[in-house]
């Protein structure tokens, strides 16, 4: 399929070509008022500027609990590692009991720091930018940590894969 000049294109098709580039996956937590524990699967995330340390990731409008997180005073994104499919599926689902099984701790802002991940970055909210039909939230990274024991978590093609250094 070729998208060229005028021509229109369906969301599948869209969808289909932007799974040509291969992401991490993430899992995106926060503490809210009224829910001890938001938590959802995000692919969107990058890199934004080293002084400030910013970052970004984007928020469908649709999510569950959309305004309870876009209340929060703090997150975590937790970038995942090939042994944590597991966890991106089950906070990828919306019907079920994502936290089941799931090891974190709290961290400073009071947002759920899952353990084993790859890297996490505990952030604070700096800005937030309309995406159509998502949310592209800025945060300041406060705290990181890093590994470099494992490989990570990727999605391409619309399926995991796993990612790791050439030799």
């Amino acid at each position: 399929m070729s998208s060229e000049g005028a021509e229109a294109f369906s969301e599948q098709e869209f969808r289909a070509a932007l799974g040509q580039f291969a992401t991490g996956v993430t899992v995106v937590t926060a503490r809210a008022d009224e829910e001890p524990h938001i938590g959802f699967t995000v692919n969107s995330f990058n890199s934004v500027s080293l002084s400030p340390p910013l970052i970004l990731f984007s928020v469908a409008r649709s999510m569950q609990r959309f305004d309870l997180f876009r209340s929060a005073d703090a997150y975590v994104v937790n970038v995942l590692t090939t042994e944590q499919e597991r966890i991106s599926t089950q906070f990828a689902a919306s019907d079920e009991d994502k936290w089941a099984d799931v090891r974190w701790r709290e961290g400073e802002g009071g947002a759920p720091v899952l353990l084993d991940a790859l890297a996490t970055f505990e952030c604070v909210p700096w800005a937030e930018h309309d995406g159509g039909d998502h949310v592209i939230f800025v945060g300041e990274v406060k705290r990181f940590a890093a590994r470099d024991d494992a490989g990570a978590l990727g999605y391409f093609r619309g399926g995991y894969a796993d990612v790791a250094p050439r030799k």
